[in-house]
């Protein structure tokens, strides 16, 4: 099983953390805030208080072993990089580093981990995206230099057959999978819907009102599908 360290555990922090155990990681949670851990503890496979700028802690719960740590340790800068630097050190080959101001970020680049992550930079960004095109829910930049999005099916779309609308050929936009919501019924009674992928899109698919697309592309092609006429 993939095995992930998430060192501190605010908001953003445990929000990696609770989302990685979901998607069956197991999870390695670490904050000095003892509260912060015990509030962690029943959702992760492993939670621990100690000090992550402190080697021989770290060692000593042998987080070398880890596949991949991501450090989401925000305003103490100080921490967050002498951090990054032992976990450099120990020889963990895949490390995600929080940057929350431009001074981190030169910093986290100079020392080459796999990627840097600038939250308010990126939900920023994603925010602006959704002014502009309310269609876009999720847009993610790729290594390819291509967009990942999150479409809301277009109503003139509604009801229509994937292989009459040639996505492709239309948009230059593949659509890698599609989000339903299927109704339900909840513990209670209730009727709730629940959300399902289709990661294997037939050509006979049709497409419902509550519909989300995902789909890779070229960023401006996708803005021209989700404000499909």
């Amino acid at each position: 099983m993939r095995q992930v360290a998430v060192i501190g555990m605010g908001s953003f922090g445990a929000a990696v953390a609770m989302t990685l155990t979901n998607q069956g990681v197991e999870v390695l949670a670490i904050d000095l805030d003892v509260e912060k851990i015990e509030d962690i503890k029943d959702s992760v496979a492993v939670a621990v208080a100690l000090d992550a700028t402190d080697e021989k802690a770290l060692r000593s719960i042998g987080i070398e072993q880890v596949d991949e740590a991501i450090v989401c340790i925000g305003e103490n800068l100080e921490a967050n990089l002498l951090t990054t630097t032992l976990l450099k050190k120990m020889g963990i080959k895949k490390i995600y580093g929080r940057s929350v101001n431009p001074l981190q970020e030169e910093i986290l680049k100079a020392l080459e981990i796999t990627k840097i992550i600038n939250v308010e930079k990126e939900m920023g960004e994603n925010i602006g995206k959704g002014l502009v095109s309310p269609n876009i829910q999720v847009c993610m930049k790729l290594a390819s230099g291509h967009t990942m999005a999150e479409i809301k099916v277009p109503g003139e779309l509604c009801g229509k057959v994937l292989k009459d609308l040639n996505i492709r050929k239309r948009y230059n936009v593949n659509i890698v999978a599609i989000k339903k919501q299927i109704p339900a019924i909840g513990e209670n009674g209730q009727r709730i819907f629940k959300e399902i992928i289709n990661d294997l899109p037939r050509a006979e698919d049709v497409l419902a009102e509550t519909d989300y697309l995902i789909v890779v592309g070229k960023e401006e092609s996708i803005n021209s599908l989700a404000k499909y006429k």
